[in-house]
């Protein structure tokens, strides 16, 4: 697990690693948020300078890759990390993964939201062999396009814009992404899913009968409430606290399955056991997280029993919440910042 750090400015940075015995809401408006831009109840007090480079498609498959790989490098408690696989899946399965998200991606000013979608579980179920991204692809591939979008508004109204043009053909592409993915809970077919693969229901009135059961679903009719006003803002203050990537994205992850109980979780598990976890995360961080000897001790013991069960703890939910954050915060703020790297004096 993450070393602590030895004070909250980033001194004596936690490490990324562990040794090999210890390995294993109420919808925002963006109508408001137009209305109101300085209502900022959870984002940082000190945000750095935006990203002044203007996105190509090479710098949103730069972007989406480096979240990827960062959010599954961190020694996050009951994921799959560099030093703990799980049975079906590995670590560079997901490596694998980060890699033809971002190749897709690049096709994101031309292409569907849902073809985004579809053809990153395809190439990558024909690559690694199984599902590893459907639910980082149904986050990214919106917020890639918004990306791309010409215009100097926030990235948030422009996903809105998105998220609102979605069509009946999104909502069959990405059904046919969830069966070829076969994912617990969300890709159980009703009759939704058939008028779904019809193309006579848009992919937004297919998430928000979703939205109760399934997080991600939930941020689409949000406007990505989660990944805007939680994640992004955390991921940011911790990156500036600590400046290392590593501790910063699971003090992220503690923060978002603290406050949102993980989805995955509560269809293995039921709603009951998703959140005592989130209960316990909160306790977790409670104690300082990865900032203090305690909370790493309670995070090492939290990760050998999420691991109990054949995974069935993993929040896997929350792990593609928090690479959203990461995919947000890189796109706004550039690849230097969610380095690590500070200027030069």
């Amino acid at each position: 697990m993450v070393r602590p750090a030895a004070d909250h400015r980033g001194r004596d940075r936690p490490g990324n690693r562990r040794s090999p015995a210890q390995s294993a809401r109420t919808p925002s408006s963006v109508g408001a948020l137009l209305a109101a831009p300085d209502v900022r109840s959870e984002v940082s007090l000190n945000p750095p300078t935006p990203n002044p480079q203007p996105p190509t498609p090479d710098s949103i498959a730069l972007a989406a890759q480096l979240a990827c790989l960062l959010e599954v490098s961190a020694d996050k408690p009951g994921n799959v990390t560099p030093f703990a696989d799980f049975a079906d899946t590995s670590y560079t399965d997901f490596l694998a993964s980060s890699v033809i998200l971002g190749q897709v991606l690049r096709n994101g000013a031309a292409a569907a939201t849902g073809s985004l979608v579809l053809d990153t579980v395809r190439e990558t179920t024909r690559s690694v062999g199984r599902n590893t991204n459907l639910g980082i692809a149904l986050l990214f591939a919106p917020l890639a396009k918004a990306a791309l979008r010409k215009g100097r508004q926030p990235l948030r109204i422009r996903l809105h814009r998105v998220l609102a043009a979605l069509t009946p053909y999104d909502g069959q592409k990405v059904y046919e992404a969830i069966r070829l993915a076969e994912p617990g809970g969300l890709g159980q077919a009703d009759q939704l899913d058939v008028r779904a693969v019809r193309g006579r229901v848009s992919l937004l009135n297919a998430m928000r009968a979703a939205a109760d059961r399934d997080s991600i679903a939930r941020e689409y009719i949000t406007d990505f409430e989660i990944t805007f006003t939680i994640g992004a803002p955390t991921l940011t203050d911790c990156l500036r606290e600590f400046g290392d990537a590593g501790p910063a994205v699971v003090q992220t992850y503690l923060t978002i399955l603290s406050r949102v109980p993980d989805s995955l979780i509560a269809r293995k598990c039921g709603a009951h056991e998703a959140a005592r976890i989130s209960r316990e995360a909160g306790k977790i961080l409670a104690v300082g997280g990865v900032c203090t000897e305690q909370g790493w001790r309670r995070l090492q013991r939290w990760d050998r029993a999420l691991r109990k069960d054949g995974n069935r703890l993993n929040p896997g939910t929350t792990a593609d919440l928090t690479a959203a954050a990461l995919f947000v915060v890189t796109l706004e703020q550039g690849t230097a910042f969610v380095l690590g790297r500070r200027p030069r004096a």
